[in-house]
């Protein structure tokens, strides 16, 4: 990532420039339509929502303020027409989600909006090291489990995924796999709070067992390779359609999650209707460095609605030829 794009998101100085650009000059195709955008209670799906929600508004449509759901309603949501889109739809690991709520049938999803997200299980450095563990699979033992016991229960603690994000029928469904249920509790509520008082606890010498995902802000705070490293899985065990699905990746490593891309779902009607939002929704992509260092911001503190605005509001001014290609290449999808 560039400095300078670093400094346009810190800064925000945008100002109207993204409005009053050449490429805006033209007919508007989403004139007197509206949209309804949808996004999950993860704070930092917002910007992304948020640029995509920019780029409509250049095309002339009347974009609403974007609606808070989880994720299953987002799905149902936009298949019965009650929503527009949701611009984070995890793929994958929402292929069940997706299928459920109506498929290919229901939605409009084309491109990768953000690619190359990673997904796992981790512990701090120093006990991998000191005690040789790389698998997930160790932790049956359950001497090892209590290496990451922070409740004096006896069993590891692992920092998990949220109910409906979807990564947490993965994890339920591992622990029965993987025969980790007698050794492994999996703590499960509020992401954001369980995994800073696991950081909390990192910063005391404590040994550690979390899941996370990128992009996200945990990974710049605990850096993996130099503070934590990623545990590989005994084997692939996915659950539902996915089950005969082999998750490891090129470099040969097993995580037990395939790689993720972020994608835009939108109702396939209004897609069919509105040539010139469907191919916007086809052809943007953002980069998935520029995503963690947003929120890397957000968890240092400017995490407002101010603050998201602003990052946005650089991140247009740093990319503003790459952003008008998009309106540029919509509007021509248009006529």
């Amino acid at each position: 990532m560039s400095t300078s794009w670093k400094t346009a998101l810190s800064v925000g100085v945008l100002a109207a420039s993204a409005y009053t650009s050449p490429a805006f000059a033209d007919s508007l195709p989403g004139k007197g339509v509206s949209i309804q955008p949808l996004q999950s209670t993860v704070a930092e799906e917002t910007f992304q929502t948020l640029i995509v929600n920019r780029a409509l508004e250049a095309l002339g449509y009347d974009v609403q303020d974007t609606k808070e759901v989880d994720y299953n309603v987002a799905y149902t949501s936009i298949a019965k027409g009650d929503a527009t889109f949701l611009a984070v739809g995890w793929f994958p690991l929402h292929a069940d989600k997706y299928q459920m709520a109506g498929g290919d049938e229901k939605f409009y999803r084309q491109g990768q909006y953000v690619s190359g997200a990673a997904q796992g299980y981790l512990i701090d450095k120093k006990t991998a090291e000191e005690f040789g563990i790389t698998n997930i699979g160790q932790l049956k033992d359950p001497k090892v489990a209590q290496l990451f016991d922070a409740n004096d229960d006896g069993k590891a603690d692992l920092t998990g995924c949220n109910p409906g994000w979807g990564c947490e029928m993965v994890v339920e469904h591992q622990l029965d796999a993987f025969e980790l249920r007698d050794t492994v509790t999996h703590n499960q509520g509020n992401y954001a709070a369980i995994i800073a008082d696991t950081i909390s606890r990192y910063k005391k010498g404590e040994s550690i067992l979390y899941y996370t995902w990128t992009p996200y802000w945990v990974s710049g705070v605990l850096v993996p390779g130099k503070d934590v490293v990623w545990l590989e899985v005994p084997f692939s065990s996915l659950p539902g359609d996915r089950k005969d699905v082999d998750t490891t990746l090129s470099n040969g490593k097993n995580y037990g999650f395939e790689m993720n891309a972020m994608s835009i779902v939108a109702n396939k009607t209004f897609a069919k209707n509105n040539p010139a939002a469907a191919k916007l929704f086809e052809i943007m992509k953002l980069n998935i460095n520029d995503v963690s260092a947003q929120n890397m911001m957000m968890s240092q503190g400017k995490n407002s609605s101010a603050d998201i605005e602003s990052h946005v509001n650089g991140w247009i001014k740093a990319n503003q030829k790459q952003f008008d290609y998009w309106v540029s290449e919509a509007k021509k999808a248009a006529h």
